[in-house]
């Protein structure tokens, strides 16, 4: 660019320029910079639109031909929005990555057999079930002499839909109990409402666990 004819210069020194000419002149630079070392080809945000203009995607602005496009590229607003795009990025990728689930260590045991038990019927010898009947119900006691250390039995009634061995029959349901390492048992009684703690006659329902002698022992009553 020849400057030596504007004021305040001397002949042959190339004069003073102003700041739009210096604008001009650095973006010029740039953009011969850019088209050395940029391809055009790989760059995400560059579109060209029916009218042959060129489009930033990342700013949203419009260019007439690549050299205005390249310039643009090395300007501050397309740098400080690739610094946001890039901290957006950074931030989504970070929240969706799952955190490392905890590893809970499993108890292993090794199976041996189903322990020896006793199933009795029982009756309420007084009637003091509703309207003075007599009570039925099973009293349990299951023997676990070698029961593992810190293990308590467990007991509870599945309905027959949850098992699936038997064919389905809605007159019977299952009462299990589980204590590792012994395999877990399982007893069919008829599919009657059982009287809990706080029902009506619950002194006839209770359960213990006798660590000295190993033997899981409870009792329960059916409502009708």
């Amino acid at each position: 660019m020849d400057y030596q004819n504007r004021v305040g210069s001397k002949f042959g020194g190339g004069g003073v320029a102003g700041a739009s000419e210096t604008n001009v002149d650095r973006r010029e630079r740039l953009r011969k910079l850019a088209l050395e070392t940029i391809d055009l080809a790989k760059d995400p945000y560059i579109l060209r639109n029916h009218l042959g203009s060129l489009e930033c995607r990342l700013c949203l602005t419009l260019h007439t031909n690549e050299g205005s496009y390249l310039a643009h590229t090395q300007g501050k607003k397309h740098q400080t929005n690739l610094a946001r795009r890039a901290a957006r990025d950074m931030k989504e990728s970070s929240l969706s990555v799952a955190p490392p689930l905890q590893t809970i260590q499993r108890k292993i045991f090794i199976r041996i057999g189903r322990p020896g038990y006793r199933v009795t019927k029982i009756r309420d010898p007084e009637g003091s079930g509703p309207d003075g009947k007599r009570m039925e119900g099973l009293l349990v006691q299951v023997y676990l002499p070698q029961i593992k250390d810190g293990v308590i039995p467990r007991r509870r009634i599945m309905s027959g839909w949850e098992q699936k061995k038997d064919v389905l029959n809605r007159n019977y349901q299952y009462l299990i109990v589980a204590a590792e390492p012994y395999e877990t048992i399982a007893f069919r009684i008829p599919a009657r409402k059982i009287l809990e703690k706080d029902d009506y006659g619950s002194e006839w329902t209770w359960s213990h666990w006798d660590k000295d002698t190993k033997q899981f022992s409870f009792q329960f009553m059916f409502a009708e």
